[in-house]
This record gives structure tokens, sequence and C-alpha cells, in this order.
């Protein structure tokens, strides 16, 4: 669709707003969903985890399934996966640890599908996992009559779930396949976790999203960090498949190939989205590939049949940890290309210089922690974790024109001091952390230098970083005189036919259009609450609109929203 373009996006205008009434401040609510519209009508979920369905032309509600009526639920959810077959049309989704299927024409449950319209995801886990917290933050994908969904589980010290793939038949709700990404015996990659930790290690999850190459039948995962996120000392050894793009066949919940991003994580630095499938042009030859950005700011391209880097990978050393028991693994994969695009070293010279007080505070948090190459393991010293917990890349993950294999991907760039500390006596574990906590000066600010948040554009056929613009700004320090700085950011890109790549995500609440050759600002519009989703593009009637929820709220801590927003031309 281009009907929105270079030429007049400097006149789009509001042409619906919808409050769904979920707003709540304490704590602060947020709405991450990426809506998805099928003949005209928009499919949503809102902050307490109610699904909607719009007229997309409008935002008048069709109808809307509170999973919980005689209460609410909290958390994070980015949106529903959509189904049909014939006259069949069904929504699925997760709300706490229930997957739901729905009448997408009504909202009803449809009772044939599990227990009266619901499958409790703590069940055929292949280990027995009842009280403890299983659920999914984003939708799964659909094949056939598949539907492929992965999880998110406890990350801390002490019991954790596998993050196992299940696939579900859609109709029926019954499991159908199941992938451990914690390998059991006899399996692949199983002697990649010493002793018998296989048996209580938890997480190795995908909490990001999955893509889909239906024509190849096969289904591209990313998982995250095993649990416990910054000790490993009980789980010794490399830890496939955590940290790994997968490539399954999306029928039988075969691996066809893998390829691990990050040997043993210590630093929580999961593989925090979907792959994206993008055909590149090299040497005269074009190649079919996924391409996967991480939270340490790094894009691994790989070859879509066989996993292989396209650009080639080296594997650089490591830290070594001071903690007992702790082994890191001594080597970690770098890609040759394309570079990095989030800084990834953090040594005294990045420290802050918005002001002399606040490098001399930084200063001093610095000289005290353990600080400058990537990958220093956690300490009871203090570590400064760069990037940090939120990338680089987040959630959100990235866009690619299919016509120019150019990707899109906003990053972050705010290190965080990580403590670890001792574990009381019989807690069953030996270390545990102070928490999570973002390196900052004494007035709030990030403790590094600008940029603290950045759109990037990154040239797959060539393995080069097109251009980087700052994303975001604090008005307070632009009236002060310095540049626009960036802010950290929550929500993605889309990038559209006419030319135009559109983002929320930042902390000034900012909904922007940028040229998407050149990185420059061409619209923005100030929401009622940050819009901290990834938006989508649709049109209907022959119209060309732009949404995005502006939920605000949630880790950027900014007030709470409660709207979805559409834009048009006039």
């Amino acid at each position: 669709m281009d009907q929105i373009n270079r030429g007049n996006a400097r006149q789009l205008q509001v042409a619906w707003t919808w409050h769904s009434g979920d707003k709540r401040d304490d704590p602060p609510s947020t709405i991450e969903c990426n809506p998805v519209v099928v003949d005209g009508v928009m499919y949503v979920t809102t902050a307490l985890i109610r699904a909607c369905a719009l007229e997309a032309a409008t935002g008048k509600v069709i109808w809307t399934f509170n999973p919980f009526p005689e209460g609410e639920a909290h958390g994070i959810n980015r949106g529903v996966t959509y189904w049909s077959e014939g006259m069949d049309k069904r929504i699925l989704f997760v709300s706490d640890s229930l997957l739901y299927a729905l009448d997408a024409a009504t909202g009803t449950p449809i009772k044939s599908f599990g227990n009266a319209g619901r499958v409790d995801l703590h069940r055929d886990l292949d280990r027995e996992v009842a009280g403890q917290l299983v659920g999914a933050t984003t939708p799964g994908v659909v094949y056939k009559n598949l539907l492929i969904l992965g999880s998110y589980v406890n990350e801390g010290p002490g019991h954790s779930a596998p993050g196992h793939i299940r696939a579900y038949d859609v109709r029926t709700g019954r499991r159908e396949w199941i992938f451990h990404t914690i390998p059991h015996p006899g399996e692949f990659g199983h002697e990649t976790w010493g002793g018998d930790s296989w048996e209580t290690a938890g997480g190795a999850n995908n909490w990001g999203g999955m893509t889909l190459d239906r024509e190849r039948g096969m289904v591209f995962l990313a998982t995250g960090s095993p649990a416990f996120d910054f000790y490993g000392g009980d789980r010794v050894g490399q830890n496939l498949f955590g940290n790994t793009v997968l490539a399954l066949d999306a029928l039988t919940g075969k691996r066809v190939w893998h390829f691990q991003t990050l040997h043993h994580d210590l630093w929580d630095n999961d593989l925090p989205c979907a792959p994206n499938l993008v055909t590149i042009e090299r040497e005269g030859i074009k190649i079919d590939a996924v391409a996967q950005v991480t939270k340490t700011g790094m894009v691994y391209v790989l070859d879509r049949q066989n996993g292989e880097p396209v650009f080639g990978v080296e594997e650089g050393s490591a830290p070594e940890s001071d903690l007992e028991g702790e082994q890191p693994w001594p080597t970690q994969p770098f890609p040759l290309a394309p570079p990095p695009f989030a800084r990834q070293d953090f040594t005294e010279d990045l420290l802050t210089d918005i002001s002399p007080e606040a490098h001399d505070y930084a200063l001093n948090i610095f000289r005290a922690s353990r600080a400058g190459k990537i990958f220093m393991p956690p300490s009871k010293k203090g570590t400064l974790v760069f990037p940090g917990f939120h990338g680089g890349a987040n959630w959100s993950g990235a866009s690619v024109d299919p016509l120019t294999g150019i990707l899109y991907v906003n990053s972050n760039e705010l290190p965080w001091l990580l403590t670890m500390i001792d574990a009381p006596p019989g807690a069953g574990f030996p270390y545990d952390h102070t928490g999570y906590h973002r390196f900052l000066d004494q007035e709030g600010y990030p403790a590094i230098k600008p940029p603290w948040g950045r759109l990037n554009a990154i040239d797959l056929n060539r393995g080069t970083i097109l251009w980087q613009v700052t994303l975001g700004e604090f008005p307070e320090l632009t009236e002060r005189g310095l540049p626009p700085t960036g802010t950290e950011n929550f929500g993605g890109t889309i990038v559209t036919a006419g030319g135009l790549v559109f983002i929320g995500a930042t902390k000034d609440e900012k909904f922007r259009a940028f040229d998407k050759e050149s990185g420059k600002i061409l619209w923005e519009y100030q929401l009622e609450a940050g819009g901290y989703a990834t938006p989508s593009t649709y049109e209907v009637d022959g119209k060309q609109y732009v949404v995005i929820a502006a939920g605000g709220g949630g880790k950027l801590g900014t007030h709470s929203g409660d709207s979805f927003v559409a834009f048009s031309l006039p």
C-alpha cells in the first residue's frame, strides 16, 4: 500500500480513536498489541488482556471477550492469531496461562476447543510444572490446522518451567507436537547440559514470537536465556537450545537446523523477537535468508535452508567470572557483518557528559563496578551490563523492506547495574541479585553519552549500516541546548511501500514517520500516551490507515493510556 507516502505524510490526521477503558495507574498498565486486520475487522487486546473486535474503518466495537469477568488480568499481551477455513474463523490468544479459541464473528469461546474453549498451558509440557509461571505474551503462528506457540516462564533463581515449543490443533486444542528446547536424553544437544541439569533447568523459551515460511513448511523462532538468568553454575555447558535461532518442520516439530547466538547466557540476553525472512543478493546470487536482531546489537544473517551465516561468524574470547561455581563459556559468536547497530563495550570515555555533575556522579559508580568489555559476567562487586537488559533490540524486533533488503530496527543504549548477592541459607540456590537497576545520573538520565535511543537502517545485501538517527528526545534537555539525545524505547517499526518507516516507542510519547531512504522525520504526532507497541497499516474501502496502541506506562514509567489511534489522509 502506498496511498500514504513520502509526498503526503505531513497531511496525516486522526481518523478515529477508541478508548477501551482498561487503563490502570498502580501498577501502570500498558498495551503492546500489534493489531491484526482481516476483511475490515481489527482484532486487538487491551491492557487488561481482553480480546476485542473493532470496525477497522471507524473503531466501533463489534465484540469484546473478557476471560476474567469476576476479576482482572494484568501483564503483557501483544495480540492475537487469526485462523480460518471456509466459514470456520477463529481468534486464538492467551490470557494468563490459558489459551483461548474464540469465534471471530462473535467473540464467544468455541466449546469444542480444549476444555470449554480453553487450554491450560501448564499441561502437556513433559514436566510437572503445576504452580509455576507458564503463559504466552506473544501470539503464535498458524500452519495448516496447527497453532505453534512459545511461552514465557520464570527467569529468576529457584524453580522455572522449561520453554518447550508446542503445536496445538486449532479445532480441538489437542497438543500435536512438542520440541524440547532443553533436550531430553537421546535428543540432539542433551550433552550441552552438565549432569542432570536438564531435569530442573528452565527457560530457553520463545517469548518473542516466530515467523513462518509457508512454502517451505518451516517455522523460524528464537529462544531466550536458560534460567536463572544470571548464574549458570548449576547448568554447566553450552546450554542448547538457549539463545538460539531454530528452524523447525512446522508440521512435525522436528529440528531442521539451529544457530546459537550466545553460549551459556549469564546476562538475560534473550533473543527477544521473531526472526525476519528476507531475500538478499550477494555477488549476483539471490539468497533466502533469516535475519535475527539481538539485545547485544548484533544482526545474524543466516541462510534460510541450512542456517549457515551468510557473512561469517567468528568466536571471540569472553571474560571470566569471579563467582564460585560459575563456568562461563570461553568464547562468544560475533558476526563479521553487519557491524553492531548499538555500542557494545562500555569504557570510561563513554560516561555521560551532559553536565560535569552528571559525569562525576557516574564516574564514582563506574570505578566501583566491573565494566569495559561486552559479556562481562555478573559479580558481587557489581557489573555494568552493556548493551543492557532492554537491548540493543527488544521484543518489537525489526521490519524489512522486501524490495530492497533493508532492515529497520530501533535500539536502546543504556547500561544497567547488576549486583549479585549470596542467597539466604536454605534457599536451594547459591546466588540471587539485588534487582534490575538502570545506570543513571543524579537527575535520572542515562549515565552514558547519548544517543540513548536510535533508529537504524541496515543493508542486508552488503552487510553495512545505511543510516542511524536518534529516536526521541527529552524536551527539557533540548531546552538546555543539548541536541536530541534519543530515549529508551519500546515498540517496533513498520516499513511501507510508500517509502515510510512508522514508529512510536519513545518516552516522549510521539508517533513518527521517517523517510526510509534517509532517516529524515517527515511527520510526528503527540499521542495521549506512549505508543509502546508496533503499529499496523491496512486498507478498507480503498483508504489506507495506520494504527497504533497508545497504552503508555509499562517499563518506561510514563502515564498509562487505553487507546488505539488510527490515522489516514484527509
